[in-house]
């Protein structure tokens, strides 16, 4: 989530739009984060544009595109939105980058919908547009989507939840993203399904939007508190949220006898399973989709072969508490495959 919002110092982002003098003026003056990575003014150019510039999983993402652009001999320009649902900087930015000659555009759309009508007029310019990490709506409206199986991500943990709880009855808190965000709702009903239960369960006891935030999750939580204090089993969004759960938990001195589960896998999340605070999380990888997503433009601009569905770049559950029949890894292999 998100992907989800992530982060980046404006030092650099200054340092950026010096580079690129084609997104200078709209992109960098907006406040979207702008640049350049790979090989110099030579070689294919490719766009990518994310939600924000500061949070580490799209710090990573960046990462693994400008890698494999140096890989691929090919000219990376970047761009973000202010803040995560700017639907107007990455507007802006994927008109720079056509204006710019780049012969595709990874996206990682700050709203699934309303981003479609300017991904369709690059692709009118002959421009291949992938979507990493979120699908756009419909996911038709881009060429292919390079992403974790988010709905994949949400059932594993709520089938090792159901296994961890071993019986016991279960009062669920589900702190959420946003309404009608497609990660949030995948993952939302992905653990529901892994678990067992229906969206109208009365098992679910509290459900609140956190925007996958640390400070709202631990407001969403105490929120939760307060209408049921038996809640014993609580699935976040993304680790943010979680550790904001945390803390509200551990200071009503519940933080151990509550099996707190979530999905993304960065660094400081996995730090946190590894440290008991979070039972298990599903872990994403942001690097491997750019990566894939700037190696699909180069062959286009090589051959014309268009990159086209769905690739799934992976998902593994995260824990050092593992549960019988359910698959997971633990957190040395998480940290080793981390972000952030």
């Amino acid at each position: 989530m998100s992907r989800i919002t992530r982060q980046r110092p404006t030092v650099l982002r200054a340092a950026a739009c010096l580079g690129v003098a084609a997104l200078t003026l709209t992109a960098c003056g907006s406040g979207s984060g702008s640049g350049s990575a790979g090989s110099g003014s030579g070689g294919v150019k490719v766009g990518l544009i994310t939600k924000t510039d500061t949070n580490p999983f799209f710090v990573k993402m960046k990462e693994g595109a400008e890698r494999s652009a140096k890989e691929n001999h090919a000219q990376l320009l970047t761009a973000a939105g202010k803040f995560d649902g700017d639907n107007a900087g990455q507007v802006t930015a994927i008109e720079n980058m056509v204006a710019s000659g780049v012969k595709g555009i990874l996206i990682t759309p700050s709203d699934s919908k309303a981003i479609v009508p300017a991904i369709q007029k690059a692709q009118a310019k002959g421009v291949l547009v992938i979507a990493l990490d979120t699908p756009t709506e419909p996911q038709t409206a881009v060429d292919a989507l390079f992403a974790t199986d988010n709905l994949k991500a949400g059932e594993l943990i709520g089938e090792y939840a159901k296994a961890a709880m071993k019986g016991k009855k279960a009062k669920i808190a589900t702190l959420d993203l946003a309404p009608g965000v497609s990660v949030g709702v995948q993952r939302h009903d992905g653990f529901l399904k892994g678990f067992g239960v229906g969206a109208k369960d009365p098992s679910v006891v509290c459900s609140q939007d956190t925007a996958g935030d640390q400070a709202k999750g631990q407001t969403a939580m105490e929120n939760c508190l307060q209408k049921e204090p038996g809640i014993n089993l609580v699935y976040t969004i993304n680790e943010p949220a979680a550790l904001g759960a945390y803390t509200a938990l551990k200071a009503k001195g519940r933080e151990k006898d509550v099996l707190i589960v979530s999905v993304d896998g960065g660094c400081t999340g996995t730090k946190a399973v590894k440290s008991g605070q979070i039972a298990a999380t599903a872990q994403q990888y942001p690097l491997k989709m750019a990566a894939e997503g700037v190696k699909a433009v180069v062959t286009y601009a090589k051959d014309g072969k268009k990159a086209s569905g769905y690739t799934d770049t992976g998902v593994n559950l995260i824990s050092d508490k593992p549960q019988a029949g359910v698959t997971s890894k633990d957190t040395a292999y998480g940290l080793e495959n981390c972000w952030g």
